[in-house]
């Protein structure tokens, strides 16, 4: 990564900071618009955002969330309970193991999806090979995934 060294600070542009956090150009601006992240600093010649080490710790971990489902409200939550420190560990642990929950149920809705994908494929791969039997035998498993979805 290219970063741009002042004196003994690093400073990242908006395409580096993408790039590190996962977040695209655009959300990155956004968040700074919303307030989500504070003002981010200027290069003086070119005016370009420069994120430092602190604004990427923060981006780092809004990347995450984000890639794990947390909305926009959901990360203003993370950050204001965050600012409260071990006060708040009650609440942030709540948050989590909401989102943990959410997830786990996406997950599980994923593999039974996947499974069925998978026993289509083997009922075509059946009837590829002429062995009805077994595309038979797939059908009553087929239509048990498709009752639980």
């Amino acid at each position: 990564m290219a970063a741009r060294v002042a004196g003994e600070q690093v400073w990242l542009t908006i395409l580096e900071a993408s790039r590190r956090s996962g977040l695209s150009e655009p959300t990155l601006r956004y968040y700074e618009q919303i307030g989500l992240i504070g003002p981010v600093p200027r290069d003086p010649s070119s005016g370009h955002r420069r994120y430092d080490a602190a604004a990427m710790d923060v981006l780092d971990s809004l990347g995450c969330l984000r890639s794990a489902g947390l909305r926009v409200e959901d990360l203003r939550r993370y950050l204001d309970l965050l600012a409260r420190g071990d006060a708040a560990a009650a609440e942030q642990r709540e948050l989590f193991d909401h989102h943990a929950g959410r997830l786990e149920a996406e997950i599980e809705r994923l593999t039974l999806r996947l499974e069925y994908l998978r026993l289509k494929a083997r009922l075509w791969d059946a009837r590829d090979r002429g062995d009805t039997a077994a595309a038979q035998g797939l059908i009553p498993r087929l239509v048990g995934l498709i009752e639980r979805f």
